[in-house]
């Protein structure tokens, strides 16, 4: 596979953790630690997916392709409703943000880079492009998420995007996660 073509498969694949890093950043409650965690978490799950869909290759790709969206949208949907759940009630601990939610945030975000490791990466003739271009996938991963933390620390500037980022944030994954089931 050409650079190109995997930059841009990386690049797709880090969307949704890039969706959901920005819903997060939003968060009052996120610090530092739990943005790295995230990140991390995001960067090692899309680049496991993707290696452990190219090693699987062929044996489940025709059982696996419908489940995965839908799978991630419910879960990233549930993530929603907790967040509008605590964008009502004023609290300061966010369950969004235990590390057990991290890592399920992880995992849903990353379910589609199966798919992509069952049909792009599944040619193992070479173990080490596979590694390079799983690795890719991750790092890819981790920037994004890393830019979306940026950006929002600029957009919790905004009076009303800080005030109702639980809500924001909510709607958004909702959405984002009623999209993929229905993808």
């Amino acid at each position: 596979m050409d650079f190109y073509s995997l930059f841009v498969i990386a690049l797709a694949l880090s969307l949704d953790a890039f969706g959901v890093a920005l819903c997060i950043g939003l968060n009052k409650g996120s610090t530092g630690s739990i943005k790295t965690m995230v990140a991390a978490s995001f960067g090692f799950f899309q680049f496991l997916f993707s290696l452990v869909g190219a090693l699987a290759g062929f044996m489940f790709t025709t059982y696996i392709t419908s489940v995965p969206s839908i799978i991630g949208g419910a879960v990233i949907c549930i993530v929603g409703l907790m967040m509008l759940k605590e964008g009502r009630e004023e609290k300061e601990e966010c369950y969004v943000l235990k590390p057990a939610m991290i890592l399920v945030l992880g995992v849903s975000v990353s379910i589609d880079a199966l798919v992509v490791g069952f049909t792009a990466f599944n040619n193992i003739s070479s173990t080490g492009s596979i590694m390079f271009d799983t690795l890719f996938i991750g790092v890819v991963s981790l920037v994004m998420s890393f830019i979306a933390f940026y950006l929002s620390k600029h957009l919790n500037k905004i009076d009303i995007v800080s005030k109702y980022a639980d809500y924001i944030g909510g709607v958004i994954l909702l959405l984002f996660g009623i999209k993929m089931m229905l993808s």
